[in-house]
């Protein structure tokens, strides 16, 4: 492979679908991107239009492409990352979807989901899935789907109806009907995957209810995943290679291949992993097990802790409140204040995911003053999304038996250096933030360059170069203990409201 090699890859989230292109080393050339709509149903309830979806990701690369229009010849593959437990019901003939996507905030099987922990199923599905019954998670929404369509039930029992991840969907319309497979970190997010066994569990599918006619191909995220031509908008089919879950393709891109290995993607919501190695481990602490990636049939495991609300805390404030007209101003309104004046800020939205896994209690704002300004009420989130994920990095820290010393920070809020030092200052350790921003794609990229050969080991990979931001601790060390203090206690009169009327 010469040097002008270059990979495609589709970057499908929550907010957007992009499209760019990648040298091997890492280097992102060029992007095009669309938003897409958030529906909203009802309350609790989210949704997208994957047909929507479908078109932005032709529509992008298509724009990304025109513009490239000499470098054609030099896209080895097309890779693809995605938003992971979002799920998509799709008919087999033509592949358009049946129904829209539920995504992953949607909370519309919380009441399946307490009807299962009730049934005492929780212990069982977490030792074979690593995750925890909850309605973050797909298989509690597609039964909520299928009792409520049993038009759907019945197609996807006899197999004229297909369920996939968007990974899945995508690569199922690329191929023209041709390819339905998924990659194990995407697989292993559904909640029927056993993540010991490497495959889909029928005692799993059970528990929840659900009959398939069929359920897509597990491969690696090295392997081939058809041929496309992006519905002609390139003179030549190309290999899918390179398919992997967003948060697991940032831990890959971050190069955290050994033991002991953490990151923290700051998106709408935000996963961190650490990285603990080749044999399957549960946690005691309310972090969840997933499985990192499949590579030449072994498995590397990691803790995870899902957060549900942190950039969107941000967006939060843009929309609904008008405290802020764009993400950038949140920086210089925490500086403007030397505290958050006592203000603590609860992103409770949707619940709370790791560590607590209430999905019943609600956001909220303590500790305010008659001195309390909107300055500190923008400080106070943004310390909230520090402060969860503080709480998350501290559980997955004793549940593996390590000290941090590193962590590696990915995603838009990376930019925030007031963020980036408060995590620091909270954990009393070393912050690596990504100067490329689209770690998540660029995880997917070094997948495909294994399986296309570009690279032939996570040793090579090692040695390419990496542009981050050091973060180094400032703060004494007591005063971050003062300031965690307060946010539990704070966390503690969320949880433990009393219950009115």
């Amino acid at each position: 492979m010469n040097s002008e090699n270059l990979f495609l890859v589709i970057d499908q989230s929550t907010s957007s679908t992009k499209a760019m292109l990648f040298t091997p080393d890492g280097r992102l050339m060029d992007q095009e991107w669309l938003l897409h709509r958030q529906i909203y149903p009802s309350a609790g309830w989210v949704e997208h239009d994957a047909e929507e979806i479908f078109k932005n990701t032709l529509n992008t690369a298509s724009s990304l492409l025109q513009r490239h229009l000499e470098q054609w010849n030099n896209i080895v593959a097309l890779s693809i990352t995605n938003q992971r437990e979002t799920f998509v019901i799709f008919d087999r003939e033509t592949g358009r979807p049946l129904h829209n996507a539920i995504v992953w905030q949607c909370r519309r099987g919380d009441d399946i989901c307490k009807q299962l922990i009730s049934a005492s199923n929780d212990e069982a599905v977490h030792t074979l899935t690593g995750l925890k019954i909850d309605t973050y998670f797909p298989a509690s929404k597609l039964r909520w789907l299928l009792d409520a369509r049993a038009d759907l039930r019945t197609k996807l029992k006899d197999g004229s109806a297909l369920f996939g991840t968007i990974d899945t969907y995508l690569i199922y319309r690329l191929t023209g009907g041709k390819v339905y497979a998924t990659d194990h970190t995407n697989a292993s997010r559904t909640l029927f995957y056993d993540i010991e066994k490497l495959g889909w569990s029928e005692d799993l599918c059970k528990v929840f209810g659900l009959e398939f006619g069929v359920l897509p191909d597990v491969r690696e995220s090295t392997a081939w995943y058809g041929d496309t031509d992006l519905n002609g908008s390139l003179d030549r089919r190309i290999p899918i290679c390179g398919v992997m879950g967003d948060s697991q393709a940032a831990l890959f891109a971050q190069r955290c291949f050994t033991p002991g290995g953490a990151k923290v993607t700051f998106g709408t919501g935000s996963s961190i992993l650490l990285n603990i190695g080749h044999e399957k481990r549960l946690s005691a602490q309310g972090t969840v097990t997933a499985l990192g990636w499949v590579l030449q049939g072994q498995p590397t495991y990691a803790f995870e802790g899902i957060i549900n609300f942190t950039g969107a805390t941000i967006s939060w404030m843009r929309d609904q409140l008008q405290l802020i007209e764009n993400p950038n101003e949140t920086e210089t309104l925490a500086r403007s204040v030397s505290g958050s004046d006592g203000v603590y800020f609860i992103p409770a939205f949707v619940g709370l995911s790791a560590p607590y896994w209430r999905a019943d209690v609600r956001a909220a704002i303590l500790g305010m003053s008659p001195s309390t300004t909107r300055a500190h009420i923008v400080r106070a989130a943004l310390e909230s999304i520090g402060y969860i994920v503080t709480d998350v990095l501290k559980a997955m820290g004793e549940d593996a038996g390590v000290k941090l010393s590193t962590v590696h920070a990915d995603g838009g809020a990376v930019r925030n250096a007031f963020l980036m030092q408060f995590v620091a200052d909270l954990n009393q350790l070393k912050v690596r933030a990504a100067q490329t921003p689209e770690l998540s794609a660029l995880g997917a990229v070094f997948n495909g360059c294994l399986g296309m050969q570009v690279h032939n080991s996570l040793e090579d990979l090692e040695k390419l170069p990496f542009g981050f931001v050091k973060y180094t601790a400032s703060m004494e060390a007591g005063r971050a203990e003062e300031l965690f203090a307060g946010w539990r206690s704070a966390v503690q009169q969320v949880l433990y409201q009393p219950k009115q009327g």
